[in-house]
């Protein structure tokens, strides 16, 4: 057989100058300046009242901006030390570990504050969210070798289990805790300082009895939903499917079901919801248990508490209304979560590269750092559905991981992209919203 595959012969030569890779990762670095984090940050962490070569707070800022880039360890501040002209000067490997290093409880707190100012002033500028949803979960992060504080985990693994809380509308990661590998599911006291913690990076106003936290069965804890209601919120968790409440499941009338939605609000064949009448002692007034039946898919294996060809998914909330259907689909959305901690996951939070715990910790934090930065771009400078709810790895793609040429003139830095780019249209726009944003 001939191939037939018509080969050009390419001629490689390293004589072109003032060109960069990164050309829309300098949206990141821009839109902390405009948002006030680079100046937050630079404020709250500077030790010296003498100038320094690089700033903590800077350089905390540049791994920010590299781990949203698609970075996953310190070595990779490469990508940005070596377009300059674009970053600006940034700190080597080695420094920026010292700086890890020194990072402390203060530290980080002080970090944390700089993110809950900036995210005030985001919220104020791309308008915040109708309703404020925290989700809650825990995942795996496996370790490859002994690590503090690492541990064996439920499913047979190895390394960490860190619980974190995004907001539903906008994607930001709010808090996260790193915890050992065989850290409990259903750890009320974890859950609480998650949620405190994600509470404090609200702008003021918003933690309200609208305010809806949301978890998996982990969260149905008497500690944890007494916490939530003494903070003044609504809360809707999973339950499991005791034997009291499989009774009162089967002792429901066929009339009492109603029609379950779809993500749309489309009533959704083969599934119907309806209210338990159970007593539900020790739980916070106002709680109440709503239940979910569907068909199973094909192919889907029956479990002992299914009844009748059918599967049952059972919720406890204090939320008033008597629109079960959208109560049960504003839980069910909550899946959504699994979305956000995958992008998190490409984001830096695949590993936890340092051997020290406290080192880590840090890590963490600017991980969630990094996941606020491309949410802020979505939200402030990006429009459409093709970008403005677009992934992690599709931005790089598209907008972070585009090659462009370095032109000075007339002394201004020009940033020139290659003609026809199908999203070269859509990174002028950005960069333009990106100058139209107030200095924060």
């Amino acid at each position: 057989m001939k191939a037939t595959t018509v080969r050009i012969p390419v001629e490689v030569t390293c004589d072109a100058e003032g060109l960069t890779s990164r050309a829309g990762t300098a949206l990141l670095t821009g839109l902390c300046d405009r948002v006030g984090l680079t100046a937050g940050l630079v404020s709250g962490l500077r030790v010296h009242s003498r100038k320094v070569a690089h700033e903590p707070g800077r350089i905390l800022r540049d791994i920010a901006v590299m781990l949203a880039d698609g970075g996953d360890c310190l070595t990779d501040l490469g990508a940005l030390r070596d377009q300059e002209v674009l970053f600006g000067p940034v700190a080597s490997d080695t420094t920026a570990q010292r700086c890890i290093e020194r990072m402390d409880e203060t530290m980080l707190t002080r970090v944390c504050e700089a993110r809950a100012a900036s995210r005030a002033r985001v919220w104020r500028l791309a308008g915040a969210p109708g309703r404020v949803i925290l989700d809650i979960d825990a995942t795996l992060v496996t370790s490859h070798s002994d690590k503090e504080y690492a541990a064996g985990n439920y499913k047979g693994g190895y390394g960490f289990h860190p619980l974190l809380c995004f907001e539903a509308t906008t994607g930001e990661a709010l808090a996260g805790i790193l915890r050992p590998g065989n850290a409990g599911s259903n750890t009320a006291a974890d859950h609480i300082e998650v949620l405190d913690a994600a509470l404090a990076q609200l702008p003021a106003g918003f933690a309200r009895p609208g305010t809806l936290v949301r978890c998996d069965s982990a969260g149905a804890t008497h500690v944890f939903l007494d916490a939530v209601v003494e903070r003044g919120l609504s809360f809707s968790v999973g339950c499991d499917l005791s034997g009291r409440v499989r009774d009162a499941i089967l002792a429901l009338p066929e009339s009492a079901w109603v029609p379950a939605l779809d993500a749309a609000g489309v009533p959704r064949d083969g599934a119907w919801v309806a209210e338990l009448s159970i007593d539900l002692p020790g739980w916070p007034q106002g709680t109440r248990a709503i239940c979910r039946r569907e068909i199973p898919h094909p192919g889907a294996q029956l479990s002992f508490t299914d009844h009748n060809g059918h599967r049952f998914q059972v919720m406890l909330t204090n939320q008033k209304g008597s629109r079960l259907a959208r109560l049960e689909q504003l839980h069910r959305s909550r899946a959504a979560i699994e979305d956000s901690i995958r992008c998190a996951k490409a984001s830096g939070l695949r590993n936890m590269p340092f051997h020290s715990f406290s080192k880590n910790e840090a890590w963490l934090q600017l991980v969630l750092m990094g996941c606020d930065l491309v949410a802020w771009t979505r939200m402030l400078l990006l429009e459409g559905t093709a970008l403005a709810t677009a992934e992690p790895k599709t931005l790089r793609y598209r907008l972070f991981h585009v090659a462009g040429r370095i032109r000075m003139g007339s002394r201004q830095l020009k940033l020139r992209l290659q003609r026809g780019w199908e999203w070269g249209s859509a990174t002028i726009g950005a960069f333009a919203r990106l100058r139209a944003l107030p200095t924060g």
